[in-house]
């Protein structure tokens, strides 16, 4: 007797243990890392910009007038000077944007890609030499030099079923060299801010209650829904290895607030896991949705000629008059539920738009309502 009690509380012990190492595994699995969900505030990159010449097109070009311009300006510079009388015009030469991104912590003499895009009316790009370009941040200052291969997508697909990529714009990977690099003043704070990439309190104060956990209270603190501030090293070489762990540690968002988007031409509704709809009626077209309410006093469909629903004490919703197709559903009804339904007898995107809308402007649907 004593060995089977034994075995039982053995069994009992393991069972248990699992049990629990289940629910640490479904709430690691819950659990996302705070690089995913936050990025050091001033770790950032920037855009670029510049204006420059594609030249040896195969007669795609364009005849802009400032194309013209830029090309006596480019020969002047070069010694070459043209007669005002003489247009310098070429169709093998087109006027392009040039834009880059500089991302954060690049330095001197590294290479970063580039795109082109047409600014005149050329036909295509594809063939071109972009000249040499400066690429200017937002305060005027050259940041990089861009110039090389045009390489154009889509080229040679017009044959196939495969589409066609436009012809104006291109890139050329690895076209640009950086010339000068952009300070974060990363290793000059006294405290570090992560920025939440979906700012939520919640969330913020999780985050800050791990970091406090792991490396001691009064470390971090969340000054807003958005951002949590962390005491940094007071040596900034140890900032590298100290944002490299807190970025592994692994924070449970909050949940979302109930919200329902509806993109309106193609049909696609998202919903949240919050979404409910309280006690109502829709009767729209052909159709008539109405969720339960209490047992005391039941909800109708409007009818014809009135705005607002009209209470009916004893009835049901299945008796409305009409013959229109009917839903009922339970109070609460989870959305998924009507939409399901509503979908069944075939009713188009407009048609559960519509009640959507009427549902929210009636405030039964407790989400927030977004129509793209």
């Amino acid at each position: 007797m004593a060995s089977q009690l034994s075995r039982r509380v053995v069994r009992g012990l393991v069972l248990g243990g699992l049990l629990t190492l289940g629910l640490v595994a479904a709430s690691a699995a819950a659990a996302e890392r705070i690089k995913d969900i936050a990025s050091v505030a001033g770790v950032r990159s920037n855009q670029l910009v510049g204006y420059g010449l594609v030249v040896g097109l195969d007669g795609t070009g364009d005849n802009a007038p400032f194309t013209e311009q830029s090309v006596r300006s480019m020969l002047a510079e070069m010694g070459v000077n043209i007669p005002h009388d003489v247009n310098p015009q070429s169709d093998n030469t087109a006027a392009v944007i040039v834009t880059a991104e500089l991302p954060a912590f690049v330095r001197e003499g590294q290479q970063i890609d580039v795109k082109v895009s047409s600014l005149g009316n050329a036909d295509s790009l594809q063939g071109g030499e972009l000249l040499m370009t400066p690429l200017r941040g937002s305060d005027g200052r050259v940041y990089a030099v861009a110039q090389g291969g045009v390489i154009v997508g889509g080229f040679g697909a017009e044959n196939t079923e495969l589409p066609v990529e436009n012809h104006l714009g291109g890139s050329i990977p690895r076209g640009a060299m950086v010339e000068r690099s952009i300070e974060s003043g990363f290793g000059d704070r006294g405290e570090l801010v992560f920025n939440l990439h979906n700012p939520d309190f919640t969330t913020a104060r999780r985050m800050a209650e791990v970091i406090n956990h792991h490396l001691g209270p009064n470390t971090a603190r969340a000054s807003d829904a958005g951002s949590v501030r962390v005491r940094a090293p007071a040596d900034a070489n140890q900032r590298v290895s100290f944002i490299s762990y807190l970025e592994e540690l692994h924070v449970e968002p909050g949940e979302a607030p109930a919200r329902v988007i509806v993109n309106s031409r193609t049909g696609t509704i998202v919903m949240g896991a919050r979404v409910r709809v309280r006690p109502a009626a829709v009767s729209h077209g052909n159709l008539t949705v109405a969720i339960g309410a209490a047992p005391a006093q039941q909800v109708a469909a409007a009818p014809p000629g009135l705005d607002e629903p009209v209470l009916a004490p004893n009835e049901e919703f299945g008796d409305v008059e009409g013959g229109n197709p009917a839903f009922v559903f339970e109070p609460g009804a989870d959305l998924n539920e009507i939409v399901d339904a509503i979908n069944s007898v075939g009713a188009g995107p407009g048609d559960l738009i519509a009640i959507l809308e009427a549902l929210k402007r009636a405030g039964a649907l407790r989400a927030e309502l977004t129509v793209i």
